[in-house]
């Protein structure tokens, strides 16, 4: 059996990644265990932002967004609440380093923020919603995956396939992966973590009643909306999950309900997966699954990250 340590099991650092003005830098911090003496260490990636009003070394914590700008696609960073995006020459990955343009939030189209190789999804991984189908929760993590082409970002538009006839939102938590992650241990999970977004598990819930599989019903053309950005100050052990359909709440909880928190989801997984720079954990989902119509606006919004809107519209 793999041990459910759970979101109260292990504390977590509030922020796996930081952004600094000034001179680049690797630093780590240490936070004690709530329930025994292992230490968790995450990692602080401190990147250089010139600004002429900041002095060397000022830190900010900051969204990361990916984003088109008239012809060209980019990404960049902003301060909480900044209505400018200061863009990078090259990835998150890659190359993270400022151009030195600024563009205004107001101008820009918000794309998913990362493009991973893969999505490894978490099911029952809450209780309550475990119960609604009439499941117990699973003594180990149940993981399924979505492929690259399943990804779309904020207010693009969900297509309802004509091979269903229950398509389900599926509101979650999103870990960003940021380095290579390979046999991780429980308390260095969070040193291999960007930083967290919202996740959208959509579901032709008729064909994953039918089918051994659920490639289909999990794994069709725009199954995963994420976004609107990476939140790298966040500590995700007890934040709310809400998804709304037509501004009315149809799932709300919160993350310290988890069955397996995101430390012991990033062990499990890396135990036989190797976590790609931009792969995604989709962590599981509340109760109160439901079905979506075309013309719905569905929402996903996690406190301390933002809110992921997505129309749904007739497909073909």
């Amino acid at each position: 059996m793999f041990e459910a340590t759970g979101p109260r099991m292990l504390s977590s650092p509030r922020s796996s990644v930081l952004w600094v003005f000034g001179h680049s830098t690797l630093s780590r911090r240490r936070d004690s265990s709530s329930l025994d003496t292992r230490r968790a260490e995450s990692v602080e990636l401190r990147t250089s932002f010139p600004d002429a009003n900041q002095g060397c070394g000022s830190l900010r914590r900051v969204r990361l967004v990916r984003f088109r700008f008239g012809d060209r696609i980019a990404t960049g960073a902003s301060e909480f609440e900044s209505d400018t995006i200061r863009v990078l020459k090259g990835t998150f990955f890659e190359d993270p380093v400022p151009t030195g343009e600024e563009v205004p939030f107001d101008d820009v189209r918000l794309l998913a923020p990362v493009l991973p190789s893969k999505v490894v999804c978490v099911g029952k991984n809450y209780a309550a919603h475990a119960a609604e189908f009439g499941m117990e929760v699973p003594e180990e993590p149940l993981v399924f995956l979505k492929p690259s082409t399943a990804v779309i970002g904020p207010r693009d538009p969900i297509r309802l396939l004509p091979i269903s006839h229950r398509v389900d939102h599926e509101g979650e938590l999103a870990v960003v992966i940021g380095r290579i992650a390979r046999n991780v241990r429980t308390e260095e999970a969070f040193k291999h973590i960007l930083g967290y977004t919202c996740g959208n598990d959509v579901t032709l819930r008729d064909l994953q009643k039918t089918d051994d599989q659920w490639a289909r019903a999990k794994g069709f053309d725009g199954s995963c909306p994420l976004g609107p950005w990476i939140e790298t100050d966040l500590d995700p052990n007890d934040v709310r999950v809400e998804a709304r359909v037509n501004g009315e709440v149809r799932q709300a909880g919160q993350t310290s309900e988890m069955v397996f928190g995101v430390a012991t989801l990033i062990e499990y997984v890396t135990s036989f997966m190797t976590l790609l720079p931009g792969d995604v954990i989709l962590t599981g989902t509340p109760e109160g699954v439901g079905p979506l119509a075309a013309g719905d606006l569905v929402e996903v919004e996690v406190d301390g990250v933002g809110t992921l809107a997505n129309p749904v519209e007739a497909g073909t």
